[in-house]
């Protein structure tokens, strides 16, 4: 069954600095603008090139991570037999798990806690090893795309530049037996292969490296620094260098670094003008959950009241199993801060919960401070509750639309168009590559 999508689940996702899907989005209009730009200043030959290098790059980028883990989810994982949604997070507190494999009820997974508890050091280089196959096979993905479109376009150029010196200087006989040979390009491929660093798994490397393991957005991290690593060590020549450079980072600034600090001024910026927080997540504020609690404002100051708010982690986690109708902790499940099973309310205790932070207004107990924070902005504000969060859903819904659309314009538009103006300020807006196999035609015919 598909899960319905609304409004809100749209904003929300758009919204969420760890989902794939804002990337994507930025990452479309970034190959669009780059491609157009390229059959624009260029030719078909280099259109096609550019669009091979976007569109596959960006298929392997988005999907190589999710179904190398999932292949090794089906094998190395089914061959040992553990259950793969154990995340190994649950390690950092032992009280917690404990207190997890105790309220456990399903056999099943209670059995796969107590084998993480009772095998660490494995659990913790099996995911690693998961973590570090699926990385390198996404990185040799693209290596191979790159040689493979490098091949491409040489051979196209090739096939362009015979007909072209055919039709007018009437010397096909003098290219006919011009051979095209990748000896050197194999040679470098094999180079560089010897050359990839072995990777090395130990237990300890969990705590330095879980943010790019767990969380998607930084695991991509590693593959576009391994991308744009092998696109500048692999330019074919000046112009392709330049225009790597260019893209390679407003790519790094508008990708990864840009939507935090945007999305942040835009909330503070609802905070001074309006006195609105826009902090939550998008589902929450449209929720008839919220409405109907701060409709009875006793639903929320009796959950803020009762939530164990100086308690050590293991007590807040024992709180929120054993208050499944508590407001807030509805409110923390609706937002993923808590996760649950599968068309379920029950807590997944397999999955690793982030209690967070009051004062950063992180995790679970971030999902407390922003309640507690709208709630007290609800009740200064002297406005009715429709109208209070109407102005709140739609400050939350245009500081998306902003912060993702200045994203679009600057890697869709802004980047393309530098592009562009660098070739034509360089003196050489010509395909160089063509250029180059041209030139190296000529001295071998």
């Amino acid at each position: 069954m598909i899960p319905a999508i609304n409004a809100s689940k749209i904003y929300s996702t758009l919204g969420n600095t760890s989902s794939l899907v804002p990337l994507a989005v930025k990452d479309v209009a970034n190959s669009l603008g780059l491609t157009a730009g390229s059959y624009i200043v260029g030719d078909k030959l280099e259109g096609k090139d550019r669009f091979l290098d976007e569109f596959g790059t960006q298929a392997i980028w988005l999907f190589g991570l999710p179904v190398f883990k999932k292949i090794t989810d089906l094998t190395l994982y089914k061959a040992l037999k553990i259950d793969p949604k154990v995340d190994v997070r649950l390690l950092q507190n032992p009280e917690v798990l404990d207190k997890a494999i105790e309220l456990e009820k399903n056999t099943k997974i209670k059995k796969s806690l107590e084998n993480l508890k009772i095998n660490p050091k494995f659990s913790k280089s099996l995911a690693l090893t998961k973590f570090g196959i699926a990385t390198a096979l996404t990185i040799a993905s693209y290596t191979m795309l790159t040689k493979y479109r490098h091949k491409q376009t040489k051979e196209a150029a090739k096939k362009e530049i015979l007909a072209e010196h055919a039709k007018v200087k009437n010397k096909q006989t003098k290219f006919n037996n011009i051979r095209t040979s990748f000896g050197e390009f194999i040679k470098n491929a094999e180079d560089e292969q010897q050359a990839s660093p072995k990777i090395s798994f130990t237990g300890n490397l969990v705590s330095k490296l879980q943010g790019f393991m767990f969380d998607p957005v930084q695991n991509l991290m590693i593959v576009d620094g391994s991308i744009t690593a092998e696109r500048l060590s692999q330019s074919r020549n000046g112009q392709e260098f330049v225009g790597y450079t260019i893209k390679e980072g407003a790519t790094w600034g508008f990708m990864y670094f840009a939507s935090k600090p945007i999305q942040k001024f835009l909330e503070k910026q609802a905070v001074a003008k309006y006195n609105k927080s826009i902090d939550l997540d998008a589902r929450v504020i449209e929720s008839e959950e919220l409405k109907n609690a701060f409709a009875d404002k006793k639903i929320v100051e009796e959950s803020l009241k009762n939530f164990p708010k100086d308690a050590k982690d293991v007590e807040i986690f024992e709180y929120l199993h054993k208050n499944p109708d508590d407001f807030l902790v509805k409110i923390a499940k609706k937002c993923d801060e808590i996760p649950t099973l599968p068309k379920s309310d029950l807590i997944d205790n397999r999955k690793f919960i982030d209690f967070g932070s009051y004062e950063n207004k992180t995790g679970v107990k971030g999902v407390y401070a922003k309640i507690e924070n709208l709630l007290k902005q609800y009740n200064d504000s002297g406005e009715t509750l429709d109208a209070f969060l109407d102005k709140v859903k739609n400050l939350k819904r245009k500081s998306v639309l902003k912060n993702l659309g200045a994203c679009i314009a600057a890697l869709g538009i802004a980047v393309p168009a530098i592009m562009i103006a660098v070739r034509y300020l360089s003196g050489s807006k010509d395909f160089q590559v063509k250029e180059d196999i041209e030139k190296e035609l000529a001295l071998n015919a």
